[in-house]
């Protein structure tokens, strides 16, 4: 039996600076984000079936599929369901006999945590595991990107979904012409910060990425003005937040957050719903210092609260009140 589990991530700042060549056009972007305690699972067990079934505790389903199903044809049709991803996955690695498969999301669907390309990641891995292959993160990512992008039909995706689970830790991603360079952050000290300073949300309202990627990547290379000077902002907050952090600054840090949050609010209306909006503006008079955040690309999903630790209580009542859950979560230590 083979087990992984693999985090994932909460992005919190230069999110949207990761899609090519935007990253690359850009001065200086930096991507940040953290690898929560939330995490996608996977379980491999050999079985005696000529095919591979698959178990999913978030979809309730525990479906067989023969060793002749997985070709290509059926890959890009709707053979597969919402399992196409894993499946194409298993096609890619010729994982596709006497396998049984048990899977568990570490998120809510459409949270916007980037939850489907940390199970892409951890089952990849599992997958090089139960062939007794040595797993590369950096060829890991390459493929499993490519294979989502491919299943998501809905153009460019970015690369830092993928980088908490195989890394762990709070990380920096810099881009280059040579690849995507990884810093490691994490300490205990900011660790415990972030922990008392930010509380993770799920508005209970779900969101679709690649669309919303898709419109700021057109927009970008259509010249749109607004969008590039919004985008660089955004790398430019980005970039004070890691020297924040490398200077041990953690309070300009967190507010550095929620600077990028309301720049991204202005860049992109449409990543707030009227749900989200309406409990920031009811959190906000806890506290004037409260700040919010979006995950992912918006438009519903999770986000998360920056705030003083004392308001957290207050904060959770807001949350319950308002009908969203929070998502409790402790920043995951680096993975070696």
């Amino acid at each position: 039996m083979i087990k992984e589990e693999g985090s994932v991530r909460i992005d919190l700042l230069g999110g949207t600076l990761d899609l090519e060549p935007v990253n690359l056009i850009l001065k200086d972007v930096y991507t940040l984000n953290l690898a929560t305690s939330l995490k996608a699972e996977v379980t491999l067990e050999e079985s005696d079936f000529d095919g591979v079934e698959i178990i999913s505790l978030d979809y309730n389903s525990q479906k067989k599929f023969s060793k002749s199903d997985f070709t290509e044809d059926k890959l890009r049709g709707d053979f597969f369901g919402p399992l196409r991803f894993v499946a194409t996955i298993l096609f890619h690695l010729n994982c596709i006999t006497n396998i049984k498969m048990t899977l568990k999301s570490g998120s809510p669907a459409g949270a916007g945590l980037g939850g489907s390309s940390s199970m892409g990641v951890t089952l990849y891995k599992a997958l090089t595991r139960y062939k007794g292959e040595k797993c590369d993160r950096e060829d890991t990512i390459t493929e499993v990107k490519k294979i989502e992008a491919k299943d998501l039909e809905c153009g460019p995706t970015g690369y830092q979904d993928y980088y908490p689970a195989l890394y762990g830790g709070v990380l920096a991603l810099k881009p280059g012409i040579a690849g995507i360079v990884v810093k490691q952050l994490f300490t205990a000290d900011l660790k415990s910060f972030i922990e008392d300073h930010i509380t993770l949300v799920f508005s209970g309202q779900t969101r679709l990425s690649g669309i919303n990627n898709w419109e700021v990547y057109k927009a970008f290379f259509d010249g749109d003005k607004k969008t590039k000077e919004g985008l660089q902002k955004i790398a430019d907050l980005s970039k004070k937040a890691l020297l924040a952090i490398e200077n041990r600054e953690f309070d300009n840090f967190i507010n550095f957050i929620k600077e990028e949050g309301s720049e991204r609010t202005k860049l992109f209306p449409g990543i707030l719903t009227a749900e989200m909006s309406s409990f920031f503006e009811e959190a906000k008079k806890i506290n004037k210092q409260v700040g919010m955040k979006v995950c992912g690309a918006g438009g519903g999903g999770c986000f998360i609260v920056i705030h003083p630790p004392e308001v957290k209580k207050e904060l959770v009542s807001l949350i319950e009140k308002s009908k969203m859950t929070e998502l409790s979560f402790r920043v995951d230590s680096p993975l070696s």
